[in-house]
């Protein structure tokens, strides 16, 4: 493998973002990636603990990361990585998994396209978001506090705070994910941050709060819109 994918491998940018979004346990966001040709994956020490596993005593595989798929859940996801291989598109994914002492994680997973130096589709770069907890109180929180944030707060923390509700995490790994995506699509952290804003506000509008999935779209497609006044 060459080009970005081996740029990412050793950058040492990665390692300390990894490390940012937190330590043992507690974490609750982690990165993946995995490689269409190769079939091989790569996960951050935080997803790992997510599938109960201490870092580097497991190399993912495709069989590995299956395993750990809620049975309930796993045909739609086999279905939804051959559709991957075979579009090469961005994706996002909310689904169970069991760790290896059969604790079951609610998850948000995202995907983007993965790059080569050529521009070369080559595999999907994204993050896992680990849920388990009081999901409903999380949307509650969503429905009270958005216009309030929105309201008081810069564009990059108005980003933030959306995240951190949406996705029931803290402010450090909300501002990950923003500095992420803002890496990602080479678009500036005020600007895409306020771009998020928007989208997230205007899915608000009109009462109940509309499913996850929305907010995953929204965030892996924002850079998109930056500039466009939609």
């Amino acid at each position: 493998m060459s080009g970005r994918a081996d740029e990412r491998r050793g950058e040492p940018d990665r390692k300390s973002r990894a490390r940012s979004l937190g330590d043992g346990e507690l974490s609750r966001v982690g990165w993946v990636r995995y490689f269409f040709d190769e079939d091989r994956w790569e996960w951050s020490d935080e997803v790992a603990r997510m599938h109960g596993y201490e870092p580097g005593t497991v190399t993912p595989t495709t069989e590995l990361v299956f395993s750990h798929k809620h049975p309930d859940d796993r045909q739609e996801l086999i279905d939804l990585l051959q559709r991957i291989r075979r579009t090469r598109e961005a994706f996002s994914s909310r689904h169970r998994i069991r760790d290896r002492h059969g604790r079951v994680h609610h998850v948000v997973v995202v995907g983007n396209q993965l790059r080569d130096d050529a521009g070369e589709i080559i595999g999907s770069d994204g993050f896992y978001i680990d849920l388990t907890g009081d999901l409903r109180s999380a949307q509650e929180q969503v429905s009270n506090e958005v216009e309030d944030i929105a309201a008081r707060r810069s564009p990059i923390d108005q980003a933030k705070g959306m995240l951190m509700m949406v996705y029931s995490i803290d402010a450090d790994a909300a501002f990950d994910l923003l500095r992420w995506r803002s890496q990602e699509s080479n678009v500036k952290l005020r600007d895409l941050a306020q771009q998020i804003t928007v989208d997230f506000q205007r899915v608000r509008h009109g009462g109940d709060l509309p499913p996850r999935s929305v907010y995953d779209e929204l965030l892996m497609t924002a850079h998109l819109r930056v500039g466009r006044g939609s």
